[in-house]
């Protein structure tokens, strides 16, 4: 879905990525020029892709739309976690087929809305947000998505709602969604609870629905728990991809996801969870590395070390952090706070207990300020691979000289890759819009194709 050189001959390739999609043989196929120059005919981009998986598949449906998988939500792809009983009966192949088509639909979206093309799937339609920690980059980058397909987006803000007065979960998730298409929601401040008051989001509004109070089941959107920030670690993986030349060279792939020092205290652990899950899963050769005493939960761990088995990459955990960067691909140093801290402070704000929470807080404060040597450097930066991994960050970041005296990265290394990190922000938007596609689309593949013949301008040049 690539521009052509000036003569007509498709732009010699080689990245990656196709050069032009065409019809050969009656069958929409992706034309692609490997850095050899030579040509070759495939399913290299999004429609012949999930075509094949439709030819493959026919009988494939979730609720009734064809290749469409549950992608959001607790029990989702990328929603907190795969339940067990989940993935077997979706089976390995389809649920790995879920993420490329996510991805996939992500890479489409983007490649119509730089081309100047409408993006729009909805006439009307709804998209709430619900933001229960402050947020800059997933809060725009939900009202994008929305903006993206045609949805109008309505903040709830608790503060002003019936919610501040006692109103159940239940009310509350069926009154909001009479004409909702989808939900986003973000509640990763306390360990235990984010999670289940997502799921029992969910469920209030399965129960309207079968109920007939609701018109239809908004989809919920995970934009961030206790456990998980999917959206942001998909955005994460795109971008790998991307700058590797497709998701089969993520294999085998080292990525150091790393704790490092940070003057503030209380940061959720969902980031770092969620990359040592997805990237397993994707095959690479994932370390986590930590001070003792930062450990992540325990479940999720575990999920990591079964996702390295089946994909062949492999997860280890390390309390050295030079060990983490040595010959890494990938970099992503970010602060945390431990896993059971947050269960205690979690507790402490239950029973009010605010003398608790002031006396855990300096605790914490006084436990990172022992660990300022975490710090992602020049130095350890020239031990990984041939000196040049990537550097990632969800953002923002605590940055040495700049937003803090000592922090998570000196300021030459974030200033080096910050056009990089501003890109891989960037997937965000695109990776939320594809969830809600394939959930909300009865046919995808079908529904792009339509986006494209129709040529509709998003704004007049």
């Amino acid at each position: 879905m690539t521009d052509s050189d000036s003569d007509g001959k498709p732009d010699k390739g080689g990245d990656g990525f196709a050069s032009r999609l065409l019809v050969k043989d009656g069958k929409l196929t992706c034309e692609y020029v490997d850095a050899d120059g030579q040509t070759l005919y495939g399913s290299y981009d999004l429609v012949p892709l999930l075509d094949d998986f439709l030819d493959q598949h026919p009988d494939f449906s979730y609720r009734g739309a064809r290749a469409t998988i549950a992608v959001t939500g607790y029990q989702g792809a990328f929603g907190y976690r795969i339940s067990n009983d989940y993935k077997e009966k979706l089976g390995d192949e389809a649920f790995a087929q879920a993420c490329t088509d996510a991805r996939a639909v992500a890479d489409a979206l983007r490649d119509l809305r730089e081309r100047n093309k409408s993006t729009k799937v909805f006439n009307s339609g709804l998209g709430i947000s619900l933001f229960r920690d402050n947020s800059t980059r997933t809060r725009f980058s939900f009202a994008s998505a929305c903006n993206l397909l045609g949805l109008e987006e309505q903040v709830l803000d608790e503060k002003k709602s019936q919610i501040a007065h006692g109103e159940t979960v239940r009310e509350t998730a069926n009154m909001v969604s009479f004409m909702a298409d989808v939900i986003g929601i973000r509640d990763d401040m306390y360990i235990g609870k984010g999670h289940t008051y997502q799921k029992e989001v969910v469920d209030s509004v399965t129960q309207g629905y079968k109920d007939g109070i609701l018109e239809q089941k908004p989809t919920l959107v995970n934009l961030q728990c206790d456990i998980d920030h999917p959206t942001q670690c998909m955005a994460d993986a795109a971008h790998i991809i991307h700058e590797m030349g497709g998701l089969e060279n993520l294999k085998g792939k080292k990525i150091a996801m790393t704790w490092a020092y940070s003057p503030s205290y209380g940061k959720p652990l969902s980031v770092p969870q969620g990359v040592i899950g997805l990237m397993t899963r994707l095959g690479m050769n994932v370390v986590l590395a930590h001070p003792e005493g930062y450990e992540v939960m325990p479940d999720v761990v575990d999920v990591a070390k079964k996702n390295a088995e089946k994909s062949g990459g492999s997860f280890r955990i390390t309390h050295d952090m030079a060990d983490a960067f040595k010959d890494a691909d990938v970099v992503y140093p970010k602060s945390w706070a431990p896993f059971a801290a947050m269960e205690k402070r979690t507790n402490l704000y239950a029973a009010g207990d605010q003398a608790g929470i002031d006396a855990l807080e300096q605790e914490l404060l006084a436990q990172n300020a022992q660990h300022k040597d975490w710090c992602c450097t020049e130095e350890l930066m020239k031990t990984t691979k041939d000196g040049k991994a990537m550097y990632l960050h969800c953002l923002p970041a605590d940055i040495n000289g700049v937003s803090c005296e000592d922090g998570e990265v000196e300021a030459s290394v974030f200033d080096r890759y910050r056009d990089s990190l501003y890109k891989e922000a960037s997937y965000k938007p695109y990776v939320i819009a594809a969830m809600i596609m394939l959930a909300k689309c009865q046919d995808p593949a079908q529904t792009l194709k339509a986006l494209e013949e129709r040529g509709i301008l998003r704004k007049m040049k």
